[in-house]
């Protein structure tokens, strides 16, 4: 039986999650150079709006690396913690650097003790995050709301705490949704630009247009990547179905492949038990019956049923047990081929019959080559099967076997002078009838090499069974 080639069951599509949390949205990871630029560190941002080194400059906004609150949910990859390392430690950074401009610009002023005390606030609030869980809560929402609103205040006391806007502009955009977080985005670039303002000698307008610039770009980038990550999940899970359906088809087709082909096996046995042991086993009830009906009349005429039925157990023996070893039939294992297994056929079905029938055998042609050994295995019980048939239901008295080679077919013929009977159509079973499995099982046999079966007969003419075999012709694997 052909099987299917193994699929690998370890086979998976799998898609890159923001963070270590399933439920977490899709984030975008940039390069650590980016993320440096974007904190406002170096000159210019890269894959985002960037600020210049002085303060008149705007806070850039840069693709969130790691896609969680805190570098412990950015999952098991080793680049995605040290990404989510980078952003956490940027934020904290700008928040320094924010803080000690001030007190360094301002010193000794009434509102120091508050800068001071919000700051501390903002960066414990800003940790608390990773502890509320990735998911849009109402306390995590909560929390983003607070955290915004300490960040406000600070920026109204000191603007210079606009740098902080960066993460809270991804915060935003991974937590809310989609409208929600373009109106938190808003709200917190029109906050730098009223910070940038304040910082400026005078009016600049590079900083009322680059923080709106720079925040539209970033978070078309982040809208555009989570898109393409959903996508991508969603393609995932499709991959994930066809490779179930096909896992499930193949184990479907396996299973049809070995119910039909145990049905063949049974089919085969129940063919091979039909053509040896059943017909030997009918042959033995005969003679003893008629060894039973004549022992007082004739002994010795019993007797000789008696013998016969144990030739007939002797060779259903030799049979069962090449049968069961899957060997050939044993009249073509004495050697000899087709022609003499036909010959010593005959004679034995003649012997058996005790002059009541006889049965002549005649080859046509010479063949160009052996014959394969399951056309030979298969005419030959169809000739067992035929001529048991004839002995048994057609009360004739002769009967023949004619094996003709051509040159791209071998025809094997079995005729008798019986009463005959009308042949019913291919398929077709009388109503009531137990017995019959003959006829089918040389169709099936015939039909396993390729071959045709032929039945001619009608009511008091006798019957002639044609099997006719190509020798070209690939085999039929059913």
């Amino acid at each position: 039986m052909e099987g299917f080639t193994q699929v690998s069951d370890g086979m998976r599509y799998g898609v890159e999650h923001r963070s270590g949390s399933p439920d977490h949205g899709p984030g975008v990871v940039p390069d650590a150079e980016a993320a440096a630029e974007g904190s406002g560190i170096s000159g210019a941002a890269a894959d985002g709006t960037g600020v210049a080194g002085s303060e008149a400059g705007s806070p850039g906004v840069v693709p969130d690396p790691e896609g969680a609150e805190s570098p412990g949910t950015a999952g098991s990859d080793p680049d995605a913690r040290w990404l989510a390392l980078l952003m956490h430690a940027a934020f904290f950074l700008l928040l320094g650097a924010s803080l000690t401009r001030f007190l360094m610009r301002h010193p000794g002023e009434d509102r120091t003790p508050w800068i001071i005390a919000l700051s501390i606030t903002l960066a414990v609030l800003y940790l608390l995050g990773p502890v509320l869980g990735s998911r849009p809560t109402p306390r995590r929402l909560t929390w983003l709301g607070v955290l915004v609103v300490v960040w406000m205040v600070l920026v109204v006391l000191a603007p210079s705490f606009a740098w902080c806007a960066v993460p809270l502009f991804y915060t935003g955009l991974r937590i809310l949704p989609p409208r929600a977080a373009l109106a938190l985005v808003a709200l917190l670039t029109v906050f730098v630009v009223a910070a940038q303002l304040r910082l400026a000698d005078g009016f600049d307008p590079n900083l009322v247009l680059a923080p709106p610039a720079g925040a539209a770009v970033a978070t078309a980038v982040f809208v555009h990547m989570q898109r393409q990550a959903v996508r991508q999940r969603e393609l995932a899970a499709r991959q994930r179905e066809l490779i179930d359906d096909l896992l499930r088809t193949r184990r479907e087709l396996a299973a049809t492949e070995r119910r039909e082909g145990t049905l063949a096996e049974r089919q085969r046995l129940s063919m091979e038990i039909h053509d040896t042991l059943a017909q030997g086993l009918s042959s033995q009830q005969m003679l003893l019956q008629a060894a039973d009906r004549t022992w007082s009349a004739d002994p010795d005429a019993a007797r000789r049923h008696v013998r016969t039925a144990t030739g007939i157990a002797e060779r259903n023996l030799a049979e069962a047990r090449r049968f069961v070893h899957d060997l050939a039939p044993a009249d073509l294992a004495e050697g000899g081929g087709l022609e003499a297994a036909l010959h010593a056929l005959a004679a034995r079905e003649s012997a058996q019959a005790e002059g009541a029938l006889t049965v002549h055998c005649h080859v046509e042609g010479t063949p160009h080559a052996p014959l394969p050994d399951r056309v030979q295995s298969a005419l030959l019980r169809i000739a067992q099967g035929a001529l048991a048939n004839v002995r048994e239901h057609s009360g004739a008295t002769a009967a023949g076997l004619t094996l003709t080679h051509l040159d791209d077919r071998v025809v094997l013929d079995i005729g008798d002078n019986g009463r005959g009977f009308t042949a019913e159509p291919e398929g077709v079973r009388r109503a009531g009838t137990v017995r019959g499995h003959g006829l089918p099982a040389m169709r099936a046999r015939v039909r396993q090499l390729g071959g045709t079966l032929t039945i001619e007969s009608a009511p008091g003419e006798g019957t002639v069974l044609s099997a006719e075999v190509p020798l070209t012709t690939t085999e039929d694997p059913t």
